[in-house]
């Protein structure tokens, strides 16, 4: 499904990512483990097309579509989806408003007509009660004034309705009490099936208890250094990465 080949990137004129190559099928969970500036989120950017990365070498596949060519409006159209680290606030743009817009221009770009009052509001209704979001917080503008904890909620709430063929988590587990990390882990578990797949990136094993990846991937100086299943994130947070 998503076919990362030789990936090489830099910020400015500091070499990030080093030959990054990653293949991750339909049904799958891959997570990406690593110390502090490894590259990890470097390369969720690099995927989502964040302009202030250059890729130098490499190519990045989507179901036989290279999207290293295309816009990140066009990426997310074409079914990838990154939840941020640090999701931003959105003044005077509310929730409900901010996911009818997204939802519809991924639909146009599909040629397909705008999604119905009806259908689009049983969507959110399901979304809301599997992250426990009641409808004054929906309602407000896109994250602002939310805790840390709300506003990863309100990314899976996000990634729920708008359904993407590959969503990239970044920490979506930082900063997050027990509970939150519970209903997040729930809403991930929620979208996943054999028809999509997932890559979480994160720093600790906690998520990965609720979430069980299919494969972890160790990040060091921008290098996948090994790869594992379950048991790798456990041998990690037991020795920690030396």
């Amino acid at each position: 499904m998503l076919y990362i080949k030789n990936i090489q990137a830099c910020f400015g004129d500091k070499k990030i990512l080093n030959g990054i190559s990653l293949e991750i099928n339909k049904g799958e969970v891959h997570a990406i483990m690593g110390p502090n500036g490894s590259g990890k989120s470097t390369l969720a950017s690099v995927l989502a097309g964040k302009e202030e990365f250059q890729v130098e070498d490499g190519e990045v596949i989507l179901e036989n579509s290279d999207i290293l060519s295309k816009n990140p409006e066009d990426r997310a159209a074409a079914g990838l989806f990154l939840a941020f680290q640090n999701p931003v606030e959105i003044p005077g743009v509310s929730n409900t408003n901010f996911l009818k817009s997204a939802i519809n221009q991924i639909r146009k770009k599909k040629n397909l007509p705008p999604m119905g009052y009806e259908e689009f509001f049983e969507k959110l209704n399901f979304a809301k009660k599997i992250m426990k979001m009641d409808d004054a917080i929906v309602s407000r503008c896109v994250n602002e004034g939310f805790s840390g904890g709300e506003k990863k909620k309100n990314e899976i709430l996000q990634m729920l309705m708008l359904n993407p063929k590959v969503a990239i988590l970044d920490e979506i587990d930082s900063g997050l009490d027990v509970d939150a990390l519970k209903i997040v882990s729930e809403g991930i578990n929620n979208y996943k099936n054999k028809d999509n797949a997932i890559l979480i990136i994160t720093h600790y094993k906690r998520i990965l208890d609720y979430v069980k990846p299919d494969f972890v991937h160790v990040f060091i100086n921008g290098k996948i250094v090994e790869s594992g299943n379950y048991e790798l994130a456990q041998k990690i947070e037991e020795n920690g990465y030396n």
